[in-house]
């Protein structure tokens, strides 16, 4: 080269260069549509096929539901309100005047109207008692006592009789709680348990019956009886489906702790029983309890029919329950057993503060699961003759003014079940959104 030399020149800006806006394609609702709907070709034409469907069913589906049938009276009614809507020709629309007038029935069945009031409370009252364990941390701790005599307060407003009734079962307790305390004063923890277990039977089985006549002569309060059989509609789905659920979970923890526990009789018991219910349908199960169970009962022996249905149905949950929670137990890492003993924590303190936490916060989705297939299967106790709503529909179309009602019953009963279905489904994915169960 002839002496010259390159130079280069160095540039900063000094100035910045003006925000640009996102582009249409990936902010708001085009961004998320183009996101989740049309991210590619194949899912673009699912979103198209999907959206057609839906557009068809809807179609079809709207102008039956906006039916003006609502103050009809029969079938007949109905259909002449729709040829008058429709001009004089035959129309086509839902006959809404069924639930109009039956609409108490499916909701109590046969309870005498006037003490409609009762199980009305009871729910209530239930969701105030469900609270503290639901919403623990946006209610009163307080509230947990109400939540724990709850229990006693609810067959007593669904069913009646002397107030006396539910004190000698919550007495119970107490005196299995006093003879486990003296009893463990002076032996091990099996044997004061088992003093605790025998002497609440004792008290529950013998005792209290004397006590509760004598109570119920010299102070007479309580409600007025009302009996099993005229239970019914959502009221029976519900008190059997809230009985189940809330028996279960604590059963199906002992449960799976037992078929877990290293005593052989122990394991195998709780196996033995979890492999059985689980092996039997539900509707056997409510056959033996409708039928054979008397048979194996001393003669003259009065067990009421719903007593029978809600101790089937909560052994059924639970057996399931108890794999759901075993799962969760399986889960945990091992590490967690041994942090557990170097704390020098017992069995039961490492259960109660360290292990069955964790394995209840796992097992959610599966747990709210059973929860909801065990309330759908409240509808089998039709077949044994119990008039919950699919079986209060019979009688209803059996009337020669619904003679021919279908859709409209069975839809009403399918949405209320969705409610509750649904409601305890968003329930799961708040719980799980509060305790993080999906961070590391």
């Amino acid at each position: 080269m002839s002496g010259t030399h390159a130079h280069t020149v160095g540039f900063t800006r000094d100035t910045m260069i003006p925000q640009a806006d996102p582009p249409m394609t990936s902010v708001g609702a085009i961004g998320w549509a183009h996101k989740n709907l049309f991210s590619t070709w194949f899912n673009a034409i699912v979103t198209v096929a999907s959206l057609a469907l839906i557009f068809y069913v809807l179609a079809m589906i709207v102008p039956w539901a906006i039916s003006p049938t609502w103050e009809s009276s029969s079938l007949s009614e109905c259909r002449d309100i729709l040829a008058a809507a429709n001009g004089g020709e035959s129309g086509h629309g839902a006959c809404w005047g069924v639930i109009r007038e039956r609409w108490v029935q499916l909701m109590f069945g046969f309870y005498p109207s006037h003490l409609h009031w009762r199980p009305v409370a009871a729910f209530i009252l239930l969701g105030v008692a469900l609270a503290p364990v639901l919403f623990s941390d946006k209610v009163p701790a307080k509230l947990l006592y109400f939540t724990l005599a709850y229990p006693f307060i609810f067959p007593w407003l669904l069913w009646g009789g002397t107030i006396w009734a539910p004190l000698s079962v919550a007495a119970g307790f107490g005196v299995g709680y006093l003879a486990y305390r003296i009893v463990s004063a002076v032996a091990g923890d099996l044997l004061s348990v088992l003093a605790g277990v025998v002497a609440a039977l004792v008290w529950w089985l013998v005792l209290s019956g004397y006590v509760v006549d004598a109570l119920a002569g010299l102070i007479p309060i309580g409600l007025e009886p009302v009996q099993s059989r005229d239970f019914g509609g959502f009221m029976l789905s519900i008190t059997i489906g809230v009985v189940a659920i809330a028996a279960s979970l604590p059963l199906g923890v002992l449960l799976a702790l037992g078929r877990r526990s290293d005593l052989l009789i122990v394991r195998y018991l709780s196996v033995g029983f979890i492999e059985f219910i689980r092996g039997v349908p539900l509707i056997t199960l409510l056959f033996v309890a409708s039928t054979l169970l008397n048979i194996f009962m001393p003669p003259g022996t009065d067990f009421d029919i719903i007593l029978r249905v809600l101790i089937m149905v909560t052994l059924f949950a639970t057996a399931y329950m108890a794999e759901v929670i075993r799962g969760g137990l399986a889960a945990l890492p091992k590490g967690q057993y041994e942090g557990a003993d170097s704390l020098g924590l017992n069995y039961w303190q490492a259960q109660r503060l360290i292990i069955m936490p964790q394995a209840l916060k796992i097992s959610i989705p599966g747990i709210v699961s059973t929860f909801i297939g065990v309330f759908k299967d409240t509808t089998l106790v039709s077949i044994i003759g119990l008039m919950d709503p699919l079986g209060l529909t019979n009688g209803i179309r059996a009337d020669t003014n619904w003679n021919g009602i279908v859709w409209e019953l069975y839809g009403f009963i399918a949405l209320v079940f969705f409610v509750f279905c649904f409601s305890m489904s968003r329930y799961s994915m708040y719980l799980e959104r509060r305790l993080h169960t999906g961070r590391k």
